[in-house]
């Protein structure tokens, strides 16, 4: 058993990492194009998980786990869990290598239902595929506007079935958002640990307080100890682990417990401003309470370990 990464997979999410910092500010959150998901899918991103006959890169979910966290650490404003670690394995060979395909797997509320290309719907115990053209969205408001969320109906005549395991689908997407999770809880607290270095009171930064340090440390101990809870789901995945179910709850539980707990101290140390849409704090704020209660909270996947535990 290596959970460790090569060379190649380091390679990798440097590439997609620098790709991001120069298409992906906080700015291009605010306001998202579809630049940076054309660059990523030019990279192969998208399709990572996809057979080499389907188009795809004919890679596993230990090579998509660090993406998903750079995607997380940058607030990608596209659907990069619900193409990549979930659609593109089950219907590559229908769509164009660049498509943006959501699904409803994660929750009634479809995040950007409305700026799809495809949609992966769950049908009774099946799944079918229908075109972001034939979907009919009634667009709803979060409280992570860049999400584009909303509910989706549409007419049987439009969609086409999908053959593949939905237990297997739902599990990727809770392990891919978990890895987002992580990526971002560690722009919260990285974003924290630059303003309370530069943030002073009584002459001093507000960062050589001792409780500061203790919020930040809680922080950081919590996100060290989730993220190899969830590249430990990336392989029990990629190998096709009887463990598969119990991993990747255990990732998506602890992922959205450390997100929200970053987000708390992270917010606290910021003061009100943190909250507020001139900051870019909230972005990644957000986006984690959204994300944390998307496909399980950690409560639901607790008790999924427990069933698995038989306990």
């Amino acid at each position: 058993m290596r959970f460790s990464f090569d060379d190649d997979q380091l390679t990798f999410r440097d590439a997609v990492r620098d790709l991001l910092v120069k298409e992906c500010s906080p700015d291009a959150v605010r306001e998202p194009t579809r630049a940076v998901w054309d660059a990523l899918a030019e990279m192969g991103v998208p399709t990572l998980l996809a057979t080499e006959a389907a188009g795809g890169m004919g890679l596993d979910e230990r090579w998509l786990v660090l993406l998903l966290e750079e995607a997380g650490y940058a607030g990608l404003p596209h659907p990069i869990v619900e193409t990549a670690a979930v659609a593109m394995p089950l219907v590559a060979e229908r769509v164009d290598a660049a498509a943006m395909i959501t699904t409803d797997l994660g929750g009634p509320i479809v995040p950007w239902a409305s700026e799809a290309t495809h949609l992966l719907l769950a049908d009774g115990p099946g799944l079918v595929l229908v075109a972001g053209r034939d979907a009919v969205v009634e667009e709803v408001d979060t409280v992570d506007r860049a999400r584009f969320a909303g509910r989706v109906a549409w007419e049987p005549g439009v969609a086409i079935g999908v053959a593949g395991d939905r237990d297997l689908a739902f599990d990727r997407g809770a392990w891919g958002t978990a890895a987002f999770l992580i990526g971002l809880g560690q722009r919260m607290l990285d974003l924290t640990v630059a303003y309370v270095n530069e943030r002073e009171q009584f002459g001093v930064p507000i960062g050589s307080f001792q409780a500061v340090k203790h919020h930040l440390a809680d922080a950081a101990l919590q996100l060290a100890f989730a993220r190899p809870a969830v590249h430990r789901a990336a392989w029990s995945l990629a190998t096709k682990s009887p463990d598969r179910t119990r991993d990747v709850s255990m990732a998506k539980a602890m992922a959205s417990d450390a997100a929200l707990l970053t987000g708390r101290k992270a917010l606290q140390c910021h003061g009100a401003i943190g909250y507020t849409e001139e900051a870019d704090l909230h972005l990644f704020l957000k986006r984690s309470w959204a994300l944390a209660r998307s496909w399980g909270d950690a409560s639901w996947h607790r008790d999924r370990i427990g069933a698995a535990l038989g306990i």
